[in-house]
């Protein structure tokens, strides 16, 4: 079995969707239609993933999740809702949610979302709460961004475009913004920013370094730079730091071989790096 998940909705075809969708997938799938009756089964079973309405009788959402966290705090949520407002995204992100998805959703989304969710469980990981990415400002300037946009040819990559210089990343509440704006499949947008290297759908910190890895770079010991920075720092490539001062990640090729091997942070190339002086390179970022 890949994972035990406990869905929470009042209406039946909600929960007769989840368990349609993921039961022929391999997980175990429990439902109830009050988060009363939820809070019960979780004081006997245990679960990989709860996946939640936020519009309920007696009580909604937010209030389960709270009284969820404070039985325990490790647990990975997944909430669904077909009323979305700024405010109850807001809220639940500070709840450390795992995913958001409006109703209805497609049987994709949901199996992404909950194999995401189930994975990090696996892997001891919680997320942390980010309610500074998607604040009810930025999504007033998301809009304006798409204002601009909706109607012209090709507006998808452009609003893309300004929606990661304005997020700093493209993660999939600012991906479903984005569809709905412009009226198109999440699944287009999905398919777009993961085609395209420059955009990214994981958080980057303040200042992001660049180790390139390209022929030149890599035989001049760049395998050791990401290695000494990557230690340093105490992040894996693709990861951020504590504090969201850095972020690290690789690249095939910086186009400066004649500088190998190369290092950039921000829009600041360095060339002819020595590995073991790599870090000194970050005191003026600190």
């Amino acid at each position: 079995m890949k994972g035990n998940v406990l869905v929470v909705d009042d209406e039946q075809v909600v929960l007769k969707s989840c368990e349609r969708i993921l039961g022929p997938e391999g997980y175990g799938v429990s439902t109830v239609t009050s988060a009363k009756e939820a809070l019960g089964l979780l004081e006997q079973n245990r679960y990989d993933l709860i996946i939640t309405d936020l519009m309920m009788p007696e009580m909604n959402g937010l209030d389960f999740m709270k009284q969820v966290r404070a039985k325990d705090p490790d647990i990975n949520i997944v909430v669904i809702t077909g009323y979305p407002s700024q405010e109850s995204i807001r809220e639940s992100l500070s709840l450390r949610i795992i995913d958001y998805l409006p109703k209805p959703f497609s049987p994709a989304l949901l199996l992404e979302a909950t194999g995401k969710a189930v994975e990090l469980k696996k892997k001891g990981v919680t997320p942390e709460a980010r309610v500074e990415d998607y604040t009810e400002e930025t999504a007033e300037k998301l809009d304006e961004i798409i204002r601009r946009y909706r109607g012209k040819p090709g507006a998808l990559i452009p609003v893309l475009q300004e929606a990661q210089d304005l997020v700093g990343y493209l993660p999939p509440v600012v991906q479903r913004h984005v569809a709905r704006g412009l009226k198109v499949p999440v699944s287009e947008v999905h398919g777009v920013v993961s085609f395209y290297s420059f955009f990214t759908m994981k958080p980057k910190g303040k200042h992001n370094i660049r180790v390139c890895l390209g022929t030149a770079c890599y035989v001049k010991g760049a395998e050791e730079i990401v290695k000494k920075l990557s230690d340093g720092l105490q992040i894996e490539v693709g990861g951020i730091t504590t504090d969201r001062n850095f972020s690290l990640e690789t690249v095939r090729c910086l186009g400066a071989c004649g500088l190998a091997p190369v290092v950039v942070v921000d829009k600041d190339t360095y060339g002819s790096i020595n590995p073991i002086k790599v870090l000194d390179l970050l005191k003026d970022y600190e």
